[in-house]
């Protein structure tokens, strides 16, 4: 018998891509391929964080 074949592995290197902080909790977020259009409007590393976010005082009160 034939071992399973192993998963493929990420072959670039991952040190080299860019990062951020999440604004909510602080965790590092590296860049990921579907954040590329809009890496600088990404501020939530996820949706709970980004239900769970930090109140600003910018906001705007609903009319």
């Amino acid at each position: 018998m034939s071992p399973a074949p192993q998963a493929k592995s990420f072959k670039g290197n991952k040190q080299s891509l860019p990062s951020k902080p999440c604004q909510a909790c602080g965790r590092d977020m590296t860049w990921r391929k579907a954040w590329a259009k809009n890496w600088e409007q990404v501020l939530y590393c996820s949706d709970a964080c980004r239900k769970n976010k930090p109140a600003s005082s910018s906001k705007v009160a609903p009319e």
